[in-house]
């Protein structure tokens, strides 16, 4: 989802009024970003508290490159993170997912492996159908064993764009709080939907019903959800004992628009690029009791923070012997505290730019190379054979000279200055004569000295591809009579296009 998806940060068709209420109930963060313009670098931050570069989520096949976890990757999180869900375990938290996981889909990789109890969901996207015997169709876990495969046990209709999956993944919430409440446990939800993730699908109730088309109707649906969640929180009567945050994985992805792509509001680009509709996204904290309704926070925000910041609501701490780039938010949300803080924009293994207050300097910029952008990538895993593109671009309609470029281009001896409060669409870079310029340059540099100093780079999980790993026989597909052969284990570089 992108930031303009919601009501609440100006979207025109206000479809939305149960995150808008949520917001008005609690307190709205502008200025939040997720770790990384991709999701599953994005994901291992959230819970790990830490950048993808640190906690081994990119690639270093190719520079400045972005990776994920297709069905084909050998990589995953590594053993060596520590996860959220095991810090609170150890708390006494009973936790789950439901949803996509992204971090990895072979065995030691599997959520109930890194603190997750209850699992039901996927390990990748939902692409597909495909061919079962030339790739097979990502499979659905209950806990540890598959129950089905999208396509099949799992309809989507990518005619009509119906399907249930929100519904079911709506009801396994429910039912968790429903039964933690009962047991008096204390509990985690991590409730990772994918709706608005192309091909974008709601259940018949919803379908037809926005003014934005199949992807409204899926916001539609997710809204409704949220609404049910929350409602069911103050029906219990544990609103108050309940910390509640709403957030994306990364901006919305504009290479499926007009027809499957969202909204990221004034800001330039999309998913893929580290431009502002890249990486800045919807956020809002509910914690009735505790944040008072109605606040809006320009407090910098990262999706890392949720680890740092939920450990404490849970009165636990970090752990100390490793760099966490989460900050404790608990100082903002109760009391408005605000404090200082970069906001670091990766690509890959590369630092394309850095927010410090008001400020963006941009060091690298690429949107895509100028091959994709002509002639699109048929059986790109992000463009999806059953689309019709005739080329990827991340930034449709929108052409800044020298910024959005389809060549890598460097500045890091003079980067890029722009001025998000006045400029938020990144459209007017300051004068490098400019006594401003000169200022805010001098203050990024030496955050980014420190930054790049005290850097480690973990072991990069995105490197290594293989046909043989993919879901042909997970756990479970005995008993439902869908084990399919692999073939031969051939690893080789992931190739990443973008």
């Amino acid at each position: 989802m992108g930031w303009g998806d919601l009501g609440v940060y100006g979207e025109p068709s206000r479809e939305t009024p149960n995150l808008d209420k949520m917001a008005l109930e609690g307190m709205l963060f502008p200025n939040f970003y997720s770790a990384n313009p991709l999701c599953s670098p994005s994901r291992a931050a959230l819970l790990t508290g830490r950048l993808p570069i640190r906690n081994g989520f990119y690639t270093s096949n190719g520079h400045a490159r972005n990776a994920y976890t297709p069905q084909e990757i050998m990589g995953g999180i590594p053993n060596s993170e520590h996860l959220l869900p095991e810090l609170l375990k150890k708390a006494g938290y009973t936790n789950k997912i439901v949803g996509k996981w992204h971090l990895g889909h072979r065995p030691q990789f599997h959520p109930l492996k890194h603190g997750f109890d209850e699992w039901f969901g996927s390990p990748n996207c939902h692409f597909g159908p495909y061919d079962n015997k030339v790739k097979p169709n990502i499979p659905v876990y209950r806990d540890w064993e598959m129950v089905g495969r999208f396509y099949e046990e799992f309809p989507i209709n990518l005619r009509t764009g119906e399907a249930n999956l929100t519904q079911l993944y709506l009801q396994e919430a429910l039912d968790f709080i429903k039964t933690q409440h009962a047991r008096q446990s204390p509990f985690f939800l991590y409730w990772a939907i994918d709706a608005t993730h192309a091909p974008v699908y709601a259940s018949r109730p919803f379908l037809g019903t926005s003014h934005r088309g199949r992807y409204g109707d899926a916001v539609r649906e997710i809204d409704d959800s949220v609404g049910k969640i929350l409602s069911l929180l103050q029906n219990l009567g544990i609103s108050k004992n309940t910390f509640v945050f709403f957030t994306s994985d990364n901006g919305a992805a504009l290479i499926s628009a007009p027809k499957e792509g969202g909204s990221n509001g004034p800001f330039l680009c999309g998913k893929q690029t580290t431009f502002e509709g890249g990486m800045r996204e919807p956020a809002i904290a509910w914690w009735p009791g505790h944040i008072a309704a109605g606040q809006v926070s320009h407090q910098l925000g990262s999706i890392m923070d949720l680890f740092t910041t939920s450990l404490s609501v849970a009165g636990l701490k970090p752990p100390s012997d490793r760099i966490i780039d989460g900050l404790d938010l608990l100082p903002t949300l109760l009391q408005g505290h605000m404090m200082d803080r970069p906001i670091f924009y990766y690509r890959g293994n590369t630092l394309m730019a850095v927010t410090l207050g008001q400020y963006k300097a941009h060091f690298w910029t690429w949107t895509n190379s100028w091959e994709e952008f002509r002639q699109g990538t048929p059986g790109d895993p992000d463009s999806g054979t059953h689309f019709d593109w005739k080329g990827i671009d991340f930034c449709p309609g929108q052409n800044v000279s020298g910024v959005t470029t389809h060549t890598q281009e460097e500045h890091t001896e003079l980067p890029l200055i722009f001025h998000l409060g006045r400029d938020p669409g990144e459209r007017f870079p300051l004068s490098f004569a400019s006594a401003e310029y000169q200022d805010t340059l001098s203050r990024i540099t030496q955050v980014v000295q420190q930054h790049q100093k005290s850097l480690i780079p973990g072991q990069p999980q995105l490197n290594v591809c293989n046909q043989a790993v993919m879901n042909w026989a997970p756990p479970g597909c005995e008993k439902l009579g869908k084990c399919l052969t692999p073939p031969e284990s051939v690893p080789e570089k992931c190739s990443w296009a973008h």
